[in-house]
């Protein structure tokens, strides 16, 4: 059953009129009125519903039960990324929402290969918006995780110092293995959630590293290989969900 975000208050027995790119989605799939179709804003649940109506930029639903399952992780886990070149940083959070991520602060670091601020930042920033609205879409989750604006590493460590999140810096330098902490601290890491630092390409300089364990993050390794910066934080995820129960 097709799967649509709407910005808007749902409720049933109730008629909305859809916005503008789930018309243009819903002419791409060729349905037609009578189609069922699932409806979430992000406040939890999704709504049954059928088309009632649709024309050439118009469309309209009407709304029935509503659905209190969630397919959220048990873990709640901030992905803070190193921006990456290319259409790497796309890939990474369209699969990151996929694989459960609560929220995701891109980051500004010392050897990151993008430079964004200004006018060039809100739309990336609008850009990755709504691929995780479309990856919650596919995947099923009905919570859209938080995408907060670029900030630089340091700007980021200073406001999580305080955090009570676990906190993580994957590093090839770093000895102790991410799933033996997992297994060790997992009950912990549900209650408080995790923030997971992942540097750009070529890794967090050895300033911005020094500045992270400064700030009480723990260097965390996934073994002998040294993985890309758009796997490496996958990989943690992927980690995190086989130990702790998202899968």
């Amino acid at each position: 059953m097709p799967r649509f975000f709407v910005d808007a208050a749902l409720a049933a027995d109730a008629v909305l009129d859809l916005p503008e790119a789930v018309v243009r989605h819903i002419h791409v799939l060729r349905l037609s009125p009578g189609d069922a179709i699932t409806l979430f804003n992000g406040a939890g649940g999704s709504f049954e519903a059928t088309l009632a109506d649709i024309g050439k930029r118009h469309a309209s639903a009407r709304i029935f039960a509503h659905d209190t399952r969630e397919a959220e992780s048990p873990i709640a886990v901030t992905l803070a990324q190193g921006l990456a070149g290319g259409d790497k940083m796309d890939w990474l959070i369209e699969k990151a929402v996929e694989l459960g991520v609560s929220a995701i602060q891109p980051l500004q670091a010392s050897r990151s290969v993008v430079r964004l601020s200004g006018e060039r930042a809100e739309k990336r920033q609008a850009h990755w918006q709504a691929l995780i609205q479309a990856a919650c879409e596919q995947c099923g989750r009905n919570r859209l995780p938080r995408l907060t604006p670029v900030a630089t590493v340091e700007a980021w460590l200073a406001a999580a110092t305080s955090s009570p999140a676990a906190k993580l810096l994957l590093s090839p330098r770093a000895t102790g293995s991410l799933a033996d902490l997992a297994r060790t601290h997992g009950d912990a890491w549900r209650d408080a959630g995790v923030k997971l630092l992942i540097g750009p390409e070529g890794g967090l300089s050895p300033d911005e590293e020094q500045a992270a364990r400064s700030a009480g993050f723990i260097g965390v390794s996934l073994g002998p290989r040294i993985l890309r910066t758009e796997t490496a934080g996958l990989a943690c995820l992927a980690t995190l969900n086989a130990i702790l129960g998202g899968f």
